[in-house]
C-alpha cells in the first residue's frame, strides 16, 4: 500500500481488492440461517463505487440471492468519502425499505478497524443489536435470536427480540468457498444498482447530511534504519550492554 502523490489519499492501482473477512463471515453465516429453514433469502448490500459490484458477486456466488450496491461515484465528484454516520444512514434507509427480519454485518472493517456503522444502523432502525457474536440462534417461531458473543471477560449470552442487527466475530463459523457452478450463477442473479442521491428514505432520516470526519492525510512510515552486524555471541553481548540494554 502506497501514499498517493498528494499525500491526500491511497493509491489502490495495483491492489485486488476482496471482501472484508468479517463480512464474509457474516454472509456465510446468513447463508446458514436460510439453509436452516429460518430465512426466505439472503441479500448482500454495500455502500461504495461501482467497483464494489466485484465484492457483491463474490457474495453472490457463496450463495446470497441477490445484492443491492448503493454507488457512491456522482457523489463522491461532489463531496468528501462518506463518514461512518452517512453510511448508517444510508444503510438504515435500504433497511427500511427491504425490512428485513435480521441484519448479519462483520464485526469491523479489516482496512481502517471501523465497527461505528453496525451500532449506529442499529440505533437509526430502532432495533437492538448484539456485536461480537460467536454464535448465533434463531427461535423456530422467528420471533427472538440467542447470541453468544465474545466479551473481555468471556462469554456472554444475550436473547434478541427481532428484527435486529448482529455483528459476527471470526470464529462463528468457516466461510465457504465459491464454487464454479456458483460463480457461474452469480452472474444470472439479480444485482441492482441505486446511486446514493436516489435511496429512499434517506430524508426522514434527517438526509444524507454533512460529513463530519476526514481524513485530511496520510503518511508513510519512516524507513527502518538499517541493522547493526556482529559476529559473535560476545560481540551481540557487548553491544547491547553499550546501549544498556542488558
Amino acid at each position: 500500500m502506497r501514499v498517493a502523490a498528494d499525500g491526500t489519499s491511497l493509491d489502490t492501482s495495483d491492489v485486488a481488492f476482496e471482501i472484508n473477512p468479517f463480512d464474509e463471515i457474516a454472509v456465510e453465516e446468513a447463508l446458514r440461517v436460510k439453509e436452516a429453514g429460518k430465512a426466505e433469502e439472503v441479500v448482500a448490500i454495500t455502500v461504495g463505487p461501482e467497483v464494489a459490484r466485484e465484492q457483491l458477486l463474490a457474495a453472490l456466488a457463496m450463495g446470497a440471492d441477490r445484492a443491492i450496491l448503493i454507488a457512491t461515484d456522482q457523489a463522491a465528484a461532489t463531496r468528501p468519502p462518506l463518514d461512518s454516520l452517512q453510511i448508517a444512514k444510508t444503510l438504515a434507509a435500504v433497511i427500511h425499505t427491504e425490512q428485513p427480519g435480521l441484519v448479519i454485518m462483520g464485526k469491523l472493517a479489516t482496512d481502517d478497524e471501523n465497527w461505528q456503522i453496525a451500532p449506529m444502523v442499529s440505533e437509526l432502525a430502532g432495533w437492538p443489536q448484539a456485536a461480537f457474536a460467536d454464535k448465533l440462534e434463531l427461535a423456530d417461531d422467528g420471533k427472538t435470536a440467542r447470541v453468544t458473543r465474545e466479551v473481555d471477560a468471556g462469554l456472554e449470552e444475550v436473547e434478541l427480540t427481532l428484527p435486529a442487527v448482529v455483528t459476527v466475530d471470526l470464529r462463528i463459523n468457516e466461510p465457504r468457498y465459491a464454487s464454479l457452478p456458483g460463480i457461474m450463477r452469480a452472474k444470472r442473479k439479480p444485482l441492482e444498482v441505486i446511486p446514493l442521491e436516489d435511496v429512499s428514505g434517506l430524508a426522514d432520516l434527517g438526509g444524507i447530511g454533512e460529513t463530519r470526519v476526514q481524513t485530511i492525510s496520510y503518511r508513510a512510515l519512516p524507513a527502518k534504519e538499517k541493522g547493526v552486524l556482529v559476529d559473535s555471541a560476545a560481540a551481540l553481548a557487548a553491544a547491547l550492554k553499550e546501549r544498556k540494554l542488558v
